[in-house]
């Protein structure tokens, strides 16, 4: 791929600043963290991004949005990441549920959550793993029955990050039995977080934290007004989702702030041959970053880039693992969640959540087949 340098327009170095005058505006209203894309669920914070139309940024004015492109998105989603901001609450409804809503969603769909999302007022989860289905996606067993007017979906999901603060989540469910063929018989529905029948029960680390949640369903009734697309096309409606979850600059700048921090101490220090040992890590996220980069141009081109997007989830994964453990070794720190000092947070949370990277979004070895077979379609 790797088609062009990354050049952006003066109106986009504009926005820049202006995404960066917002955030040094907000800085004593939150807390910066490691990994706050997926951890750090604020709908305070989210209403105020709403109010500067930055939620739903590429959605046509129509439905809320302001007709922007994907890098504008671009820009503002990396210096929000780059500043450890907690954008959870919204953060799949923007970048997920919005344009699959707008590539298969009714125009009733469109009209009613759209406007929502955009104003902060909605937020999405996504239903997909199943406590007997994670990598293994398409052996999804929750059940949606046909019943009058609508279906009635029965099973659970897991690793439902932030479902505990969502209203709606788009589920990954079984509308016909399984075949030989696993993808086929799948559907996508919007269900209600709130309805009867829905029991959301948190999953703890041993930090104590609890943003991955199981999410039962007991014959939750879903209107028909609610099937996403068409029956049966789940598998395809998802796998088009999966461009947007897996390319962005969350897949590389989870762990940046850890990175920004240590080269501020060890300047500081005027620690010349410390610093020289993590310009490697500096040459890593540039190359990921031109990347990921990439891959927004092509969406914004209607291409398709799953391939493309495997390849920066991959090498985004290890580079954000890398961080804390050469960190580490320049600096003397004492990781603690309660830390006074900045570094010694920010390691601590990046210690406890890497592991979770090489998971989330689809495992490293799911990743390296997709690759695989892209690389062998393509010979």
């Amino acid at each position: 791929m790797m088609e062009r340098a990354v050049q952006f327009t003066n109106e986009q170095h504009q926005f820049r600043r202006d995404v960066r005058a917002f955030l040094a505006q907000q800085k004593d209203h939150y807390i910066p963290a490691c990994d706050a894309w997926l951890s750090g669920s604020d709908r305070h914070f989210t209403k105020k991004l709403a109010q500067q139309g930055w939620i739903g940024l590429t959605w046509p004015t129509a439905y809320g949005g302001q007709g922007r492109s994907a890098i504008d998105r671009y820009i503002l989603i990396e210096e929000l990441l780059a500043a450890g901001a907690p954008v959870a609450a919204h953060w799949f409804a923007d970048r997920q549920t919005g344009p699959l809503l707008l590539r298969y969603g009714t125009e009733a769909q469109r009209s009613f959550f759209l406007p929502k999302i955009a104003a902060g007022d909605c937020c999405f989860a996504i239903g997909l793993s199943e406590p007997n289905s994670g990598s293994d996606l398409a052996s999804v067993s929750t059940k949606a029955i046909k019943v009058d007017g609508g279906w009635r979906v029965t099973g659970a999901k897991t690793w439902t990050s932030n479902a505990h603060d969502a209203d709606y989540m788009i589920a990954l469910v079984r509308t016909s039995p399984q075949t030989a063929v696993k993808q086929q018989g799948l559907s996508q529905l919007i269900l209600d977080l709130r309805a009867d029948g829905v029991t959301i029960s948190p999953i703890r680390f041993l930090t104590g934290e609890a943003h991955f949640n199981d999410v039962v369903f007991d014959e939750v009734f879903v209107p028909d007004e609610h099937v996403v697309g068409t029956i049966g096309n789940g598998w395809e409606q998802g796998l088009a989702e999966l461009a947007f979850e897996r390319s962005g600059p969350e897949r590389i700048l989870s762990t940046y702030i850890l990175l920004e921090e240590a080269l501020r101490i060890l300047r500081t220090q005027q620690q010349q041959q410390a610093i020289m040992q993590l310009m490697p890590l500096v040459a890593d996220l540039w190359a990921l970053r031109a990347l990921s980069l990439d891959v927004a141009y092509a969406l914004d081109a209607g291409k398709d880039v799953h391939i493309q997007a495997a390849l920066v989830k991959l090498l985004g994964t290890r580079f954000e693992q890398l961080v804390p453990v050469i960190v580490r070794t320049l600096l003397d720190v004492a990781p603690h969640l309660a830390a006074h000092r900045a570094v010694d947070r920010y390691m601590a949370q990046a210690l406890l959540h890497a592991p979770g990277f090489s998971i989330r979004g689809g495992t490293s070895e799911i990743l390296m087949s997709i690759l695989a077979k892209g690389v062998v379609a393509h010979e």
